[in-house]
Formats: C-alpha cells, sequence, structure tokens
C-alpha cells in the first residue's frame, strides 16, 4: 500500500525525522489556511499523486510541473488553484495521467547538497537495506546506470537492528561534516525505526539536503507498506487513497483475489502466485501479451472465481481468458463449475481456454464438457498458451 508524501512526512514527524514545515489541501478553500501555518517567503506546491516524476510532468491542459516553486503565498495559491482537480501526465502515470485531488504546500529551504537515501527488503539477503548515494535529487536508476560507485548499501541484521558502525559508514561515505553527520545519524536511526516498526516495504528519501544553515531534512518523502502487515496497522490502513487505485485492484481486494492490472489483451486466472508469473511468461513466449496477474489462490470458492471473471471483463483492453488451474489444496471440480456459473452470469463472448490439472480433474474437466459452454481445453500450460494466442490473434 503506498500514501501520499504529505501523509509519509507525518509519520516522518512522529518519529522524529526532520521535514520541511507543510500542510496539504484538498479544496480552495482550505488554501488560506493550510498557507497560514506556514512562515512568509519562498514556498514549494507539490501536487500529491502516487507517481514520481511529478516535477517534470505535464497537465492535460498545458501547464508544466506538479511541482513548483513559489516566491509568496499568493503565488503559491495561484499554482495550487492551477494543480487541483487537473490531470497531470508523467513518465510513472502512462499517458492517461492521474486527477490532483490534494495539493501539498511546504515552505522552500536552501540547499547546501542533495542527497539519496532509501531502506528496503534486500530479498537475496532476506534483511533490511539502507541505500545511499552522494547523487541526490535525480533518478537513481540513472545513477545506478552511469555511476554506480556512487551508490553504496548497508545490510542491517534484523536479529540485531542498525548499529552504530553502521550509520557512522554511512554518514562518513556521504562526506558530510561533523555538525551534519551527527544530525544525519539521528535522521537515519529515526528513519529505520520507522521502517521497521510500521512494516514499510520501502522509505525512500529523494532528495535528503543539507541546507546552509547545518540542517539535515528529508525534502521528499516516499513510503509504501507490506499489504500483508496491515492488519497490524489500522491507523495506517486510514491512510490508503482508493481514489489513486485501479477500481478492478479495489474490487479483487474485497474478495481475496491478488489481482495487478497490466497492458496487454489476454486475461489470467490462475491458482498460485509462481504459477501466475509462469502463466504470463509462456503467454509472452508464444507472442501474446498478458493482460494482468490474477492468482486466486490455493483454496479459492465457486463465489471467488465468479467475481475473478467480473473483474477480468471490467478491463476494456481483455480480449480472450486463460484459465489455468494445478490443483494440490485446490478441487479442479469447484474451479470448473465457478467458470460454468461464471461465463453463465456474464454471458461470455471471448474466446476461453481452460487448462485443469491435479486434485478431481477428471471430474472438473467433465463439468466443463457438459455445461455445452463454448470452452477450449489445454492438453498442458503451453498447449494452452498457444490456442488463447491464436484465437486472440
Amino acid at each position: 500500500m503506498n500514501v501520499h508524501e504529505y501523509q509519509a512526512k507525518a509519520l516522518f514527524e512522529k518519529f522524529g525525522v526532520p521535514v520541511p514545515k507543510g500542510a496539504a489541501a484538498k479544496t480552495p478553500d482550505e488554501f488560506i489556511n493550510a498557507l497560514a501555518g506556514l512562515p512568509e517567503g519562498p514556498t514549494m506546491v507539490k501536487s500529491q499523486i502516487h507517481a514520481g516524476g511529478r516535477g517534470k510532468g505535464t497537465f492535460t491542459d498545458g501547464f508544466k510541473g506538479g511541482v513548483k516553486f513559489c516566491r509568496t503565498k499568493a503565488e503559491a495559491r495561484e499554482a495550487a488553484a492551477k494543480m487541483l482537480g487537473n490531470t497531470l501526465v508523467t513518465l510513472q502515470t502512462g499517458p492517461a495521467g492521474r486527477k490532483v485531488q490534494t495539493v501539498y504546500f511546504t515552505t522552500a529551504n536552501e540547499i547546501k547538497k542533495e542527497f539519496y537515501l532509501a531502506i528496503l527488503l534486500d530479498r537475496a539477503a532476506s534483511r533490511p537495506v539502507i541505500v545511499a548515494s552522494t547523487e541526490g535529487g535525480v533518478e537513481i536508476e540513472k545513477v545506478a546506470r552511469e555511476t554506480p560507485d556512487k551508490i553504496f548499501k548497508v545490510v542491517v541484521d534484523p536479529a540485531y537492528g542498525l548499529a552504530d558502525f553502521q550509520v557512522r559508514d554511512l554518514v562518513t561515505r556521504l562526506g558530510l561534516n561533523a555538525a551534519e553527520a551527527k544530525s544525519a545519524s539521528r535522521l537515519i536511526r529515526a528513519l529505520y525505526a520507522m521502517y521497521w516498526e510500521t512494516d514499510a516495504s520501502m522509505v525512500e528519501v529523494n532528495p535528503l539536503v543539507t541546507t546552509p544553515a547545518g540542517e539535515v531534512l528529508a525534502l521528499d518523502a516516499k513510503v509504501s507498506f507490506d499489504d500483508n502487515a496491515l492488519y497490524r496497522h489500522p491507523e495506517i490502513v486510514a491512510l490508503r487513497d482508493l481514489n489513486e487505485e485501479d477500481p478492478k485492484e479495489i474490487e479483487a481486494s474485497k474478495h481475496s483475489l491478488n489481482y495487478i492490472a497490466l497492458d496487454g489483451d489476454i486475461a489470467c486466472l490462475v491458482n498460485g502466485a509462481g504459477l501466475a508469473m509462469s502463466t504470463m511468461d509462456i503467454i509472452k513466449h508464444f507472442g501474446g501479451s498478458p493482460a494482468n496477474f490474477l492468482d486466486v489462490g490455493g483454496g479459492a470458492s465457486k463465489e471467488q472465481v465468479v467475481a475473478a471473471f467480473n473483474i477480468i471483463l471490467g478491463d476494456p483492453k481483455v480480449k480472450g481468458i486463460l484459465v489455468n488451474i494445478f490443483g494440490g489444496i485446490m478441487d479442479c471440480d469447484v474451479i470448473a463449475k465457478g467458470i460454468v456459473e461464471a461465463v453463465r452470469l456474464v454471458g461470455l463472448r471471448l474466446p476461453l481456454v481452460v487448462r485443469l490439472e491435479g486434485n478431481n480433474v477428471a471430474a472438473g474437466k467433465a463439468t466443463l464438457s457438459a455445461s455445452g459452454l463454448t470452452i477450449v481445453s489445454g492438453d498442458s500450460m503451453a498447449d494452452a498458451a498457444q490456442k488463447i494466442v491464436k484465437l486472440v490473434a
């Protein structure tokens, strides 16, 4: 689950991570009160959407920049009025863009130097890792590609926690002076505490800055949380902005389905994340393009299968459906009955290929055969993928 920058910074402040003073507004009437709490002088106005590249983005009406530096509060109000309710297009939003429904005002700080700092899970090491760079304020992917020597990592032992010598190593590599190093050390410890205690999957600060006055501040904030741990954090769940999520993914979560929309035209309905990934791979291998990742889990009910079909058909790009089920715990006949009911309920007219294997597969295939519906059977995963690619083409 992702949160907005202003929400992430509120969490930063709770854990003692220093950030510029700021306030969010959701309506033009809230602009005045939000700005009243900020000191006079230069002010930043930031569009709040779940996508990066806001500063380089362009609104659909031609207004450029989802992040603006304004010399006065009056300028800040004008810029915010042009952003709010407008659709911002960035490299990460795609051409459809995202509608800005919240703007965030912050004080504009003088910057001495920009850095990059992030904490995330190193899946290879099965441990948290802190990633830092002296090159902040730009895409870290570009830094990694062009100057990888400017990126360094510290892997943290979760049983011991972040050690003092690791913090000293980080601030030394960042090239900070004594006063800055002291402030940065406190910030890094607070940021790690926030990452650990909130079950975050990623905390990114780009840029982390030093100021001429010797401050070290988190000028930006991007935070994602582990969905599997949200039951422990109702206060974080309350921050969820459904306007920033795909309606199909929201509907899927209501039925305990794991769904992610993609750009292709062949929908997948699979049980198990590994099998789902393999199914998408084999569709690509035979020249098709998957429209989604949809894992119904190891023990899906007939009702969940029907819900899955309805979600799939909510995507206008879908031209065909591949159901790929391996029944271990799952009963293939239960899936087959769900498929038959779903096809009848929605009046499916798209090509449908089903591959069943495993627990009670003979009964499942008999159910499909007796349905009288136009359902193409796949003898293997490769056979099923080739058939749906050919039917869609």
